[in-house]
C-alpha cells in the first residue's frame, strides 16, 4: 500500500485499505473467523516453522486487524503495531515480554491508575523490581538508574494529574544504560505526537479513546520498531489479548476522523478551560496547552496539538459538595474512560494513588478530570456554572 502524500490527514482517509483484496471497498470489510484454512501443506509447515506471514488462526489476527495495525504504525513513526484486548493489556503485555526476574523498572508517579495496580501488584510477582519516580525528572533520572534498570516507562502527559515528560531527555539516559524507553502515548494519538522521533522504543494506546472516538469497543495498540517487535509479538501471541475483527473495524472508521475531531476537541477545551481559570473554586487548570501550565514549553515542542482531557483542581470539598455538583449536571455524565463524542467528569484524590511526589501525595486534594465533548462550549460552561452554584450552596 503505498501512500504518496506526506500529510497526514490525507493519508486518514486511505491507510489500512487494500483494494485489491477487498475488491474495491472503501472501508475495509469485518472478517470474522477462528479457523484459516492453508492452501497446501507447504504453506501449513512454514507458518507451524514460522517462516510465513499467513494469518493461520484467527486469534493471531485477520485483514481487518491488519489494515489497522498498518495504519496505526505508519501515523506514528513505527515499524509494526499489535493490536491488543485492551489499552491495559498493551501495558501488560509489553512489560511482560521485555522484562524478566531480577530486571529493574522506573514507572513515572502519573501514571494511568490500573496501570499502577499492575505494577504494584502483578510485575513484582514475576520478580521484577519497580520503582516509581516523580514524572517531572527529566534527565535527572539517571541519579535512579540501575545496573540491572531494564525499562523506564513514561506517560506524557499523565491521565491524572497531567505532567508532561521530557521524553528526549529520558530517551538520552535510558538508551546510556542499556535501557528501553516504553511511553503511553494515549493522550496525544499519533497524529499529535510521533513519539519515536523523540527517542521512545515502545508506544502504548488504548484505541478505546480518541482512535475509536464512539465509545463503543475497548482496544489497545503496541507500537515498536523492528528492534523489539519479534520478542513483543511471540509474547501477544502466548498471552492471547486479543481483538477481533469488529473492534478493528470500528477502530478504523473512527481513524478516518480523528483529524477533524480532535481539531473540535481542542478548540473545546480550551474554551472551556480559559472560562474555569476565572472561577474562584478553582486553584488550577491542569492542562498542558494553557501557557499557564508548567508543561506548556515540552507540550509545545513535542506535540502538534491537544486533546481534551485536562483536570481541574478545586478547593477542598465534602462528599455532599461533589454530589451536589455533579449530580445535577445536564451535558457531563459521570463516567470512565475519556475519548468519545461525549463530556465526563470524574472526582478523585491523587493522595491516594501517589508515592513518588511529596506535592500530591501529602496533602488530601480534590480533582475533577473533565473529558470536553463535541457539545457547544457555551452549553457546557453554563452547565459547569450551574454546578458550582450548586457546591457553594452544599458547603
Amino acid at each position: 500500500m503505498t501512500h504518496h502524500s506526506t500529510e497526514l490527514k490525507t493519508q486518514l482517509v486511505s491507510l489500512g485499505r487494500d483494494p485489491k483484496r477487498d475488491q474495491g471497498s472503501v472501508n475495509p470489510p469485518v472478517h470474522r473467523t477462528s479457523t484459516v484454512i492453508f492452501p497446501d501443506y507447504a504453506t501449513f509447515k512454514a507458518y507451524e516453522e514460522g517462516r510465513s506471514d499467513h494469518i493461520g488462526y484467527g486469534r493471531n489476527g485477520s485483514p481487518t486487524t491488519q489494515g489497522l495495525e498498518h495504519a496505526l504504525a505508519t501515523l506514528e513513526g513505527a515499524d509494526h503495531a499489535i493490536i491488543t484486548a485492551s489499552g491495559l493489556a498493551a501495558i501488560t503485555t509489553t512489560m511482560l515480554a521485555l522484562t524478566k526476574a531480577s530486571d529493574h523498572v522506573l514507572i513515572p508517579d502519573s501514571v494511568y491508575s490500573s496501570a499502577r495496580l499492575f505494577f504494584l501488584h502483578e510485575l513484582p510477582r514475576m520478580g521484577v523490581e519497580v520503582q516509581f519516580y516523580d514524572p517531572t525528572l527529566g534527565d535527572g533520572i539517571a541519579a535512579l538508574m540501575k545496573p540491572n534498570t531494564r525499562i523506564v516507562y513514561a506517560e506524557s502527559p499523565g491521565s491524572l494529574t497531567f505532567e508532561m515528560q521530557d521524553l528526549p531527555a529520558l530517551s538520552k539516559v535510558a538508551h546510556a544504560h542499556s535501557a528501553l524507553l516504553v511511553a503511553d502515548n494515549t493522550w496525544a494519538t499519533p497524529l499529535l505526537m510521533r513519539s519515536f522521533a523523540l527517542g521512545v522504543d515502545v508506544s502504548i494506546h488504548s484505541c478505546t479513546k480518541y482512535i475509536a472516538g464512539h465509545s463503543d469497543l475497548v482496544m489497545g495498540a503496541i507500537l515498536c520498531k523492528d528492534a523489539q517487535f519479534k520478542t513483543l509479538k511471540r509474547a501477544h501471541r502466548n498471552l492471547g489479548a486479543v481483538s477481533n475483527g469488529d473492534n478493528a473495524y470500528l477502530a478504523l472508521r473512527g481513524l478516518r476522523t480523528i483529524a477533524v475531531r480532535l481539531k473540535q476537541h481542542q478548540e473545546h477545551a480550551l474554551e472551556v478551560a480559559q472560562w474555569l481559570q476565572t472561577v474562584p473554586e478553582v486553584a488550577r487548570v491542569l492542562y498542558p496547552a494553557l501557557p499557564t501550565d508548567p508543561g506548556h514549553a515540552l507540550w509545545k515542542r513535542d506535540m502538534s496539538g491537544a486533546t481534551a482531557l485536562f483536570g481541574v483542581e478545586i478547593t477542598p470539598s465534602s462528599d455532599a459538595q461533589l454530589a451536589a455538583f455533579m449530580d445535577g449536571l445536564e451535558h457531563f455524565g459521570i463516567g470512565f474512560s475519556w475519548g468519545g463524542y461525549e463530556s465526563l467528569i470524574i472526582s478523585y484524590d491523587p493522595s491516594t494513588m501517589r508515592s513518588a511526589t511529596p506535592q500530591w501525595q501529602q496533602q488530601k486534594r480534590t480533582i475533577l478530570r473533565l473529558h470536553i465533548g463535541l457539545e457547544a462550549p457555551a452549553d457546557l460552561i453554563a452547565d459547569l456554572d450551574a454546578a458550582f452554584a450548586r457546591w457553594r450552596a452544599a458547603h
